[in-house]
C-alpha cells in the first residue's frame, strides 16, 4: 500500500526495522553489539574519520540483515513447500550477511585493539569535559528504550501515539541535561515550562493520555539522571 505522506513513510520503515529485530534472532544480536561498539566509541577517543568508518560498517551489517529478512519473507510468500532454489536464495542472502560482518569485524579490530587498553580513560575524561555528549547519549538511549517498549504493544506506531509518548520522553531528558549541565534555576524553568506545553499539547490533541506522558517523562528523566550521576563531574 502506498504511502500517503513523507510521515507515513517513515512511520512505516521504522516499524519495518522494528519487525526485523523482533522476527530476527541475529538482528537482535547485531542491533545489541552496534549499541555496545557506539558505546564504547565515546570512550576511546577515536577520529572523526573512525569513528564515521565505525557508523558505516554497522549500518552496513544492520542493512544487509534487513534484506536478508525481507528476502526470507518474500520467500516464503511465495512457496509453502522445499525447493532447492529456495535453499540457495536464502544461502546466498544470508552469505551477503556474512561478508558485511567480517569485513566489519576486521575494521572493528584495526580501529579498536590498540586503544581498549590506553584510550579508555582518555574517552572517559573526554566526556566529562564535553556534557553534550552525555546529553546526546541519553537521547539516543531515551529514543531506544521508547521503541523498544513501543514495540511490545499490538497496535503501536512508532512516531505517534502509544504507550510511552516518545515526544514527552525526549524533551525530559533534553530539560534535565540543561538543567544538571547549567545549575541555572532560571533557565531550568524555563525549559520546565516547555516541558509542559509539550506533554499538554500531546494530551490535548488526544495522541496520548497522562499516564503515557508520564512514563515517558519519567523514562528521560532517569535515563539522563543516570547518564550524569555516573560521567558529568562540574
Amino acid at each position: 500500500m502506498k504511502n500517503k505522506n513523507l510521515f507515513d513513510s517513515f512511520n512505516n520503515a521504522i516499524k519495518g526495522i522494528i519487525y526485523a529485530i523482533k522476527s530476527e534472532r541475529n538482528m537482535k544480536i547485531h542491533v545489541a553489539v552496534s549499541i555496545l561498539v557506539l558505546f564504547m566509541s565515546l570512550f576511546l577517543d577515536l577520529t572523526k574519520l573512525e569513528f564515521i568508518v565505525i557508523c558505516f560498517s554497522i549500518g552496513m551489517v544492520v542493512t544487509a540483515e534487513i534484506f536478508n529478512t525481507a528476502i526470507e519473507e518474500i520467500v516464503d510468500l511465495i512457496t509453502t513447500g522445499y525447493h532447492p532454489k529456495i535453499r540457495i536464495i536464502k544461502d546466498v542472502a544470508a552469505g551477503g550477511v556474512l561478508v558485511a560482518s567480517f569485513i566489519s569485524l576486521i575494521i572493528g579490530y584495526f580501529i579498536f585493539f590498540d586503544r581498549v587498553s590506553t584510550g579508555l580513560e582518555t574517552g572517559v575524561e573526554r566526556i566529562r569535559q564535553y556534557p553534550m555528549h552525555i546529553a546526546i547519549i541519553a537521547s539516543v538511549i531515551t529514543i531506544i528504550m521508547v521503541l523498544v517498549i513501543k514495540s511490545f504493544s499490538p497496535k503501536y506506531t512508532p512516531l505517534k501515539g502509544g504507550m510511552p509518548s516518545g515526544h514527552a520522553a525526549i524533551a525530559s531528558s533534553i530539560t534535565t541535561a540543561i538543567a544538571l549541565w547549567s545549575s541555572n534555576i532560571n533557565l531550568t524553568i524555563l525549559c520546565l515550562i516547555l516541558l509542559f506545553l509539550v506533554i499538554q499539547s500531546r494530551i490535548e490533541a488526544k495522541i496520548h493520555n497522562f499516564i503515557e506522558v508520564f512514563v515517558g517523562t519519567i523514562i528521560g528523566f532517569i535515563v539522563t539522571l543516570f547518564l550524569f550521576s555516573i560521567f558529568y563531574k562540574p
